[in-house]
């Protein structure tokens, strides 16, 4: 799937990735590829990215490696969509 993730300051990244596990409001959940479409709000807690995830210099400091291929970033909210096989992560 194609994922964007964007906070107020920036869009941090933009690329294709296998997996996404973020904290909705009433629980953590998973999307893969094709999955159907999907809006939620986030509560504070970490968003998981899987694949091959490469992050510019200037905001590698936002992001931890966990894992071979998986990248995580914390969030004090925000809004996750999904529709078309392409995710937008607004973070807070």
């Amino acid at each position: 799937m194609y994922l964007e993730i964007i906070s107020p300051e920036a869009t941090l990244f933009q690329g294709e990735v296998n997996a996404v596990s973020v904290p909705g409001i009433e629980g953590s959940f998973q999307v893969l590829n094709n999955h159907a479409a999907i809006v939620s709000n986030l509560t504070v807690g970490e968003a998981k990215i899987e694949g091959n995830f490469v992050v510019a210099d200037a905001f590698k400091s936002l992001f931890s490696k966990k894992g071979n291929d998986t990248v995580i970033t914390l969030t004090n909210g925000g809004t996750f969509e999904m529709s078309k096989n392409r995710a937008i992560l607004f973070i807070d």
